[in-house]
Order: structure tokens, then sequence, then C-alpha cells
């Protein structure tokens, strides 16, 4: 590119690139989502043509930055987690950032015809942020964190649109009833009112939703001694799961992803 006289404006534009050897997690967010869902109709307490949509959306990220190693998604909002070693756009926090949620947003809207046989009354919209993490710890707390939120959060929206759809409370009535209770009192007035078994429930609804790379058939994961290179990581597959990473055995089961993740 040719340098002009104007070209002095450059030095106004602020450097963002994010720590080395840390973890990224980006993590995105739906704006004005209850006005949104509102609007569309959607299902309570879970619509799972929305869920499923997310879903997708996340699956065309983790798609196009093959540094994203795994993702974790509930409601309207995802979190990417990314290799600790990326050095994609020279790790400048604006473009990951605007380019995940620019990427995420259009795929949300293209593939709504997929799972909505109603068009798009208003527009979707995501914002984003990104969060450093310094080792695997206080990465998988963070995940841990997420997950729980999910449980704690559909155990409560459950048994109020159960108190409302089922026992006639209108949503004060609802917020009154349930407040100070906890988890248990929850389960028994599902059982007890709406012989409705919580643990039975999707565990989509209850664990939210995780993709993870791993090898595709007759790949082999890599050993720890292994440097994994672009190309290896194209020969991982994308998966989608609704499991605890609370437990060990996710990780455990999976030891290629410290590997993947550093």
């Amino acid at each position: 590119m040719a340098n002009s006289r104007f070209e002095y404006v450059k030095q106004y534009e602020r450097i963002d690139r994010l720590l080395p050897e840390t973890y990224i997690v980006i993590r995105i967010d739906g704006k004005g989502f209850h006005k949104f869902t509102k609007k569309h109709e959607f299902e309570k307490p879970n619509d799972l043509r929305c869920l499923s949509l997310m879903n997708a959306a996340a699956r065309v990220v983790m798609s196009e930055f093959t540094d994203i190693v795994l993702a974790y998604g509930d409601s309207d909002e995802y979190s990417f987690i990314w290799s600790k070693s990326t050095e994609l756009y020279e790790r400048r926090e604006n473009k990951l950032v605007s380019h995940v949620c620019s990427l995420f947003t259009s795929a949300f809207v293209f593939n709504w015809p997929r799972y909505f046989d109603m068009p798009l009354l208003s527009l979707p919209s995501f914002d984003g942020r990104a969060v450093l993490y310094p080792n695997i710890s206080v990465l998988r707390d963070y995940l841990n964190w997420r997950q729980v939120d999910c449980h704690i959060n559909n155990l409560y929206n459950t048994t109020f649109w159960a108190l409302i759809q089922k026992g006639g409370l209108t949503n004060t009535k609802a917020e009154e009833y349930l407040k100070g209770t906890v988890s248990s009192q929850k389960h028994e007035i599902l059982f007890s009112q709406f012989h409705i078994n919580y643990n039975n429930e999707l565990e989509i609804y209850k664990k939210g939703s995780i993709w993870v790379r791993e090898p595709e058939e007759n790949e082999s994961a890599p050993s720890k001694h292994e440097k994994y290179s672009t190309k290896q990581k194209r020969k991982m597959g994308l998966r989608l799961l609704h499991v605890s990473i609370i437990d060990n055995q996710f990780w455990d089961s999976r030891p290629y992803l410290n590997i993947l993740l550093n």
C-alpha cells in the first residue's frame, strides 16, 4: 500500500493484543433477547428450536476457527475456548471478538429458516467479550461455573413456568411462590404438584451444549509428545454433547484436549 501524508492517523489506533500464554475465552450473549423471544413466541421454559439454532451457529464459528478447541452454550450465550498458543490476528482482542460475534450472528440469521417456520420479525444481535485465564484449573472452573449456572436457571425456569402453565399462577405470584426456595424444594414442587420428574428433562436443558473436537474415525488422538499442527487439527471432527463438563470423566476420557488447549 502506498504511503501518504494521511497515514499518521494510524498512530491513534489502540494496541489491544491479548496477553500471550493465556487461555482466551470469547463469550457472546444475546442482546435484548427477552424481547426477541417474546416477539417470536418462543416456547417456555425452553425452546429446542432456538437451542438447536444456537448450536448450529456455534458449529459455524468452530469450523471457521480451528484454534477453538471447545465451546459451551446455554440459553442465549456461547463461550468459545481457544488454544493457549493461538496467534490468530496477532491475538488482537477487537479482531477476535468482532469476528466471532459477526460470524455467529450471521450464521444465526442464515440458519433461522431451518429451525423456525416464521420469518424474523426483528434483528437478533450478540455482544461479546474476551476473558483470559492463566491455567487449565481456572479455565475448567469457568466452564463449571457456566454449567452450574445453566442447571440453576433451568431448574428455576422449569418450576416457574410449571406454576404458570399448569398451576394457573400469574408471573408475580409464581415469583413470590418460589422466593427463598432451594433446589430440593423446587424438585418437590415439580413432582408433587405437576408429576414432573426433573431428572427426566432433556439433558440439553439441564447441562447445556458442548462442542468438542475429537479425532475423526480412523484417526488416532495425539500423544503427549506430539506437537499438534494446523494440518492435524483439520483431522479432528466436531461432536456435540450434552453431558457434565464438571465431572473428571469428561476430561479423563479426552486427554488430548490438554494438548489441543496448549
